[in-house]
């Protein structure tokens, strides 16, 4: 049974508080070794509590703490926002995780599915001190591309969203936990090829070199911490070909890296118990074993 998390604020804006939750392993190791999960959603939807309870299981047993973190939502909160979310929780991590569980804040590594998968690599750029190692699962380190900034033949297949009923599942004030009804709002820019414009503010177009410091792909140097990248070659949401970029943009830098490619596998394998989802995952814990202290 996965124990109860213990939750804190790391942040507040206005009147909007952000909270991380912390999880402590099963057993406790001379090292303190924390994973810094970041959850998926598209930065529209999700919370913290989604991730993956097999992943949650698998770390603790391994003897490493979680903080599990939410960030504020687009489109009330725009892309350089919620990056400033994530670098704040990290400061917080080694601020007062020195208190709390007594964080090394020299052995931190990052985690995060589709869009936090995203995030997890925007964690090699905007936080300093650049985390131990970064673990992304089916995220992207291009946020201009085709795939998000015109319509999404997939997407649009289905039943048409209108913008008025796209705007009805959003609101104004910062929020950091979306209900169901959000993925309304998702859906109508993949449609509409809307999602860099909407989430960032800005025009892919015509104000395109605006994304750059927010693309991974664009941004990573030698510096860069040593990812894994694992992805379903079937993936409907998140093209394969987003790691496979990514991938070749590390190698290129002499970074370390690694592409885990789950043959057939979707969106979201790693919410699956199959051979290769476990495989997939001794992996990852190969390749944390490997690189944290």
């Amino acid at each position: 049974m996965t124990p109860k998390p213990e939750t804190f604020v790391y942040k507040t804006v206005g009147s909007c508080e952000i909270h991380a939750d912390l999880l402590r392993p099963e057993v406790k190791t001379k090292t303190v070794r924390t994973i810094v999960y970041i959850h998926g959603g598209a930065l529209i939807m999700g919370k913290r509590s989604g991730m993956s309870m097999a992943q949650v299981s698998r770390y603790l047993k391994a003897g490493f703490y979680i903080v599990s973190i939410d960030y504020r939502l687009a489109p009330e909160t725009r892309l350089p926002a919620i990056i400033e979310d994530v670098s704040d929780a990290f400061r917080w991590v080694r601020d007062k995780g020195r208190e709390i569980f007594g964080v090394d804040p020299e052995n931190i590594a990052v985690a995060g599915s589709s869009a936090g998968g995203y995030l997890t690599l925007m964690t090699g750029i905007c936080v300093k001190p650049r985390p131990r190692a970064l673990v992304s699962f089916y995220g992207y380190g291009d946020i201009v591309g085709d795939w998000y900034a015109k319509p999404d033949p997939f997407y649009c297949k289905e039943p048409a969203v209108s913008r008025e009923a796209a705007l009805l599942s959003v609101g104004k004030e910062p929020v950091t936990q979306g209900d169901d009804g959000r993925d309304r709002f998702y859906l109508y820019c993949r449609q509409q090829g809307l999602w860099p414009k909407e989430v960032a503010g800005w025009d892919p177009v015509t104000e395109r070199a605006k994304f750059t410091p927010y693309c991974p792909l664009q941004n990573v140097s030698s510096a860069y911490p040593p990812t894994i990248l694992l992805h379903g070659d079937k993936d409907t949401d998140v093209p394969y070909e987003q790691s496979a970029m990514m991938a070749s943009a590390l190698s290129r830098a002499g970074v370390e890296n690694s592409l885990i490619t789950i043959e057939g596998g979707g969106h979201g394998f790693d919410y699956e118990d199959n051979v290769d989802t476990r495989a997939a995952m001794d992996a990852v814990m190969a390749f944390l074993r490997e690189q944290m202290k």
